[in-house]
């Protein structure tokens, strides 16, 4: 099939069409095991562990979508992240973003950690000193740009070649983005992770995870991995998956179209401390990401002045939601250092920039001036007077 563009790859992209009855949909191929017709003579398939034809169309789908050579689907984006980290070996050092999801802190520090796998936080936003933070034992660097909480923005371009010089490989967490808004193996990356979940799903009915590799000789490792572990994502699962892929255009352009908005309104209110977004001409990572990303993204965090009280912000919401995750098509609001990063140490949340005021958003797909209505509502019913 001939196309040249993300939007009709969303559609067409992978393996679209079930080849045994023409069906435009890949069916739920819900079975744990296939029929072998004799000693070592399999159809292509044996156990739905090691493979299945929904999660397969789901892997080539993402596959794609990335440039990468094989796409590998988990049961949620951690146990993507797991099996990643897996690739790496006792005494293995890997650096990371200075802000990143808690869930990957908890990861490195409670569990990877009993294998004598460490981490170093680094500030990628300045390769100079990420590369003063590469020690011999520094076999690997995760990055998120934007990063989460604070969207501070990383060069993946001058990183992944720093990284390279010092034989590192190079993970990215494209979450915020998804390939239809940057494609981190284009600038250097080895592996892409998603949390699914969010963007690509888009309707916060599914847990999922995914990676994408650059070359064949992670992609059989990886393999050996996603299959040793098990931690795979379901057929129903890669089924509503590839259905939410298919509408991430459409639906993208509108998060995007409604973050600009909420963020310019953000930047001018006079109730309003600080915002952070990299669409915004104003913000420190404008320029890097502009270079990198078709835009901003969907996702902003701000403060509040001193003088309005976060708590009675939160209450008063109507619309937008409070609670974990984000990527839905309904507008969410989380406060990250009670919720999606309590898991990491106070001092390091403080040092990095995650205070107690800082609100994040995920905007969703509603009108515009409903969203902007109800933050307006709430944050003057939060003023202490």
């Amino acid at each position: 099939m001939s196309y040249n563009n993300i939007e009709t790859a969303l559609i067409h992209g992978g393996i679209s069409i079930d080849e045994r009855t023409g069906a435009v949909n890949i069916p739920i191929y819900q079975t744990s095991t296939f029929k072998q017709d004799g000693l070592g003579k399999m159809r292509g398939y044996e156990y739905s562990r090691t493979g299945n034809p929904t999660r397969e169309a789901l892997e080539a789908l993402i596959a794609e979508l990335e440039g990468g050579q094989a796409g590998f689907a988990f049961a949620s984006g951690l146990a993507a992240e797991t099996a990643v980290l897996s690739l790496l070996n006792t005494g293995d050092r890997v650096l990371i973003s200075s802000n990143v999801y808690g869930g990957t802190f908890r990861l490195l520090s409670k569990v990877f950690d009993h294998f004598d796998i460490n981490y170093t936080i680094s500030d990628t936003e300045d390769p100079a000193a990420f590369e003063k933070d590469i020690t011999p034992d520094v076999k690997a660097v995760l990055i998120e740009s934007p990063a989460n909480p604070l969207m501070t923005i990383t060069d993946i371009r001058a990183i992944s070649e720093i990284a390279h010089k010092h034989g590192l490989l190079v993970i990215v967490d494209n979450t915020f983005m998804t390939p239809y808004l940057q494609r981190p193996l284009e600038l250097g990356a080895d592996i892409v992770l998603h949390s699914a979940t969010k963007y690509l799903g888009g309707h916060s009915d599914v847990v999922a995870g995914l990676a994408v590799v650059k070359t064949p000789e992670l992609a059989e490792k990886l393999a050996f991995i996603q299959n040793s572990t098990g931690g795979v994502l379901p057929p129903f699962d890669s089924f509503l998956l590839i259905r939410g892929i298919k509408t991430l255009g459409v639906r993208l352009d509108r998060h995007v179209a409604n973050a600009e908005a909420a963020a310019k309104y953000l930047t001018e209110h006079s109730a309003v401390k600080s915002v952070h977004y990299p669409g915004l001409p104003t913000d420190k990572g404008y320029e890097v990401n502009k270079r990198q990303a078709k835009n901003g993204g969907v996702m902003i965090s701000f403060e509040l002045k001193d003088n309005y009280d976060i708590n009675t912000f939160f209450e008063n919401l109507e619309l937008i939601t409070l609670a974990e995750s984000l990527g839905g098509v309904e507008s969410l609001v989380c406060h990250p250092s009670s919720m999606t990063h309590a898991s990491i140490p106070e001092e390091i949340r403080k040092k990095v920039g995650i205070t107690d005021g800082l609100i994040r958003l995920s905007i969703g797909i509603e009108n515009i001036d409903d969203i902007l209505n109800d933050l307006d509502q709430a944050i003057a019913k939060s003023e202490v007077k």
